[in-house]
């Protein structure tokens, strides 16, 4: 078996996530990409492979075949560019691809993308069109749409550990917090406790402000082979770690409602590969298409026992001078979810963070960066881990 090659970021591009009107899906991805391109100090004619993450660019904007569409207009033709589809983890296993296409040898220059153009249709039909990754027979067709699953597990945890519906709310607030420090973040203004309490119910126990919205926006990274990143630029970023894994698709069939499997096996992998505990880890972005996920997410990724995660977030425990930083970007809660640029934009935001870009939301002494992105109620996980190369 050939040896793998160490994977860095070169270069990375993103478009402020909210509501795009003058812009189209094609129009969201070239803006990333150019500036992507721009920022690794490469020409287009040396990227010999692609990949984007796009879970329903049909059904949102009527665009199918969205690899040969990014190839053309990003000027990448003749080389091969590839849709990646996971559900809300699409770009996330965009970037698994991208980092498995250059660790292979296959390709050198990568280009790894996300878009999603979502707020052009209704609430209602962008929630169906969700609704899709999750079991469509058994779930959405029977009326279980994914505030209604997220909702279940949300009681469950609630009726198992004590948690309270405030405990959850902190969690939107503190990712406010972190999303009005962010300049490409849907929403940029902090919220109080009372706003998420007093905000409508969705599905009980989740309420407006316990949701992520439904959001435009695309993001681009350039990868390349470690040992030529520093001729592209003076802060490579190494991705020391991909692991995916999977579970049922219909939330019926878990174990558990407390505990997204996936994600916990995928980070057991992804640490091993790294050679490093929870412990190392400094910064996460994680999936947090509701509160309960973001809480789910830090304990399935051992930074809190089970049970915990929720007292924690209340704690500050996961904020700037608390145990690490969850979210520094806002999350998916208030700088944006456009489903397939999620997990690229998540290794944005942990790159300029290495980098000391990220301004006052900077983290210090950061040594390790986490991303974990999750497909549907948790059939998709996927986990990458980042250091200074």
């Amino acid at each position: 078996m050939t040896k793998q090659r160490k994977v860095a970021i070169i270069g990375i591009g993103i478009t402020k996530f909210g509501e795009h009107w003058d812009k189209g899906l094609r129009d969201l991805a070239l803006e990333a990409g150019l500036k992507a391109v721009e920022d690794a100090g490469i020409h287009g004619e040396q990227i010999d492979g692609g990949y984007v993450g796009n879970m329903a660019g049909g059904n949102f904007a009527g665009q199918e075949h969205i690899g040969a569409l990014l190839a053309d207009y990003m000027g990448l033709d003749p080389i091969p560019v590839t849709r990646v589809e996971g559900a809300c983890a699409s770009g996330g296993l965009a970037l698994r691809q991208g980092y498995i296409a250059v660790a292979s040898g296959i390709h050198d220059i990568v280009a790894v993308g996300g878009v999603e153009k979502m707020t052009d249709l209704s609430t209602a039909d962008v929630t169906e069109i969700l609704g899709g990754a999750g079991d469509q027979e058994w779930e959405l067709f029977m009326g279980a749409t994914f505030p209604s699953l997220y909702a279940l597990m949300m009681r469950k945890y609630m009726a198992e550990y004590g948690a309270t519906e405030e405990q959850f709310a902190s969690v939107a607030v503190k990712n406010h917090k972190h999303g009005a420090l962010n300049p490409y973040a849907q929403y940029q203004n902090e919220i109080t406790l009372e706003t998420v309490m007093k905000s409508k119910v969705v599905a009980s126990p989740i309420k407006v402000f316990d949701a992520s919205p439904i959001t435009d926006g695309a993001a681009m990274l350039i990868l390349a082979p470690l040992d030529i990143a520093s001729s592209y630029t003076k802060k490579p970023i190494e991705i020391i770690a991909s692991a995916q894994a999977s579970d049922t698709i219909g939330l019926a069939e878990r174990y558990s409602l407390t505990s997204i499997e996936a994600s916990k096996i995928a980070s057991k992998n992804a640490y091993k590969e790294a050679g490093i505990t929870s412990k190392d880890i400094q910064l996460a972005e994680v999936h947090d298409c509701f509160t309960v996920g973001e809480v789910l997410a830090t304990e399935d990724l051992g930074f809190f026992k089970p049970g915990e995660g929720a007292k924690a977030a209340e704690d500050g425990r996961t904020t700037f001078g608390g145990d690490l930083v969850i979210n520094s970007s806002g999350g998916l809660k208030a700088a944006g979810h456009p489903v397939g640029a999620t997990g690229i934009k998540q290794a944005v935001e942990i790159t300029m963070q290495f980098r000391g870009d990220a301004g006052k939301r900077q983290v210090k002494d950061l040594e390790y960066g986490l991303s974990h992105n999750v497909g549907g109620s948790g059939a998709t996980a996927v986990v990458h881990i980042y250091k200074r190369a």
